[in-house]
């Protein structure tokens, strides 16, 4: 098995195609991120309505 080593190079390189690729988000992941929390959002909102409706009829009982 060969081993590799890692260089000063190597690592400048990894740091910086990481920090690129973490940082700048296209039209289309920001336009799924805000899909998704949107969709999460609305599938909350009758969950929510529905446990305060439970919870004033326990209260009135």
């Amino acid at each position: 098995m060969r081993q590799q080593y890692r260089t000063a190079a190597i690592d400048a390189a990894n740091k910086f195609f990481k920090e690129t690729s973490q940082n700048n988000a296209t039209d289309y992941e920001k336009a799924q991120l805000a899909l998704h929390a949107n969709r999460k959002r609305l599938r909350a909102e009758p969950l929510a309505k529905e446990a305060e409706r439970q919870a004033r009829r326990d209260w009135a009982q």
